[in-house]
């Protein structure tokens, strides 16, 4: 098959975010390998579906594998898969902690791994992994060290990959949203996770799309860690 088109790969893309990334990639004329646990295969010819939980260390390059085989690049990989439990500290599970560092960790570290070394035989490539404003504003009325831990590694993960692979064309870049509208949070919710962002209002799906794609075509930007969460970060 042809590889003049680019490709990116999608983790978590069955819903939400990630199938709202996948739409937006193939609207700008990409290929999408998109990837999840409950991913249905596809009849467009522009998307390929690789099912598999991202937490074993054997998904992600086969996710890769899979990519360079059908489309013959990876030009693109966004890390979206993502579990969040908020707990009290004293209250999580050695089988919670175990379920989120696999998705969280492993997800991000074994397909970040595979991706890069494709990306370093084409001489280009961009990974953008989705974090949270929790790991550098934390609230206490979402106790949530577990994303915190594990996200705040892949923020500082971001930051070193970006320097070792940037002289080698590859951009290594993170979005740190605060609490975004999706289907994992129900509508009763609303009012009081909207009350915990300055601007008043849960984010949108479209405000991550939207950061996503702006630094997939920023090509100065590397090492970034952008923050889409309402004014969080800023402060209260």
């Amino acid at each position: 098959m042809s590889s003049e088109k680019k490709v990116v790969i999608i983790t978590g893309a069955s819903q939400g975010i990630g199938e709202a990334l996948a739409k937006a990639y193939l609207d700008r004329n990409w290929r999408v390998v998109a990837t999840s646990r409950s991913i249905k295969p596809s009849n467009d010819p522009d998307v390929l579906t690789v099912a598999g939980d991202i937490g074993d260390p054997a998904t992600g390059p086969k996710v890769v594998a899979e990519a360079l085989k059908k489309f013959g690049r990876v030009d693109s990989l966004i890390n979206n898969a993502g579990i969040f439990v908020a707990s009290p500290f004293t209250g999580y599970t050695a089988e919670q902690y175990a379920q989120v560092v696999a998705t969280n960790l492993n997800g991000f570290f074994f397909i970040s791994q595979a991706a890069a070394a494709a990306m370093e035989k084409q001489g280009s490539g961009h990974i953008v992994s989705i974090t949270t404003a929790l790991v550098e504003h934390p609230l206490s009325a979402v106790p949530s060290v577990l994303a915190s831990l594990s996200k705040g590694g892949i923020a500082a993960a971001t930051g070193s990959l970006a320097i070792e692979y940037a002289k080698r064309g590859i951009r290594v870049n993170a979005v740190a949203p605060g609490i975004i509208k999706t289907p994992m949070h129900a509508p009763e919710t609303h009012d009081f996770l909207s009350a915990l962002h300055p601007v008043g209002r849960m984010g949108e799906m479209a405000d991550i799309v939207g950061a996503v794609l702006y630094l997939e075509n920023a090509g100065f930007v590397t090492g970034e860690i952008l923050h889409v969460d309402g004014g969080q970060a800023a402060g209260h």
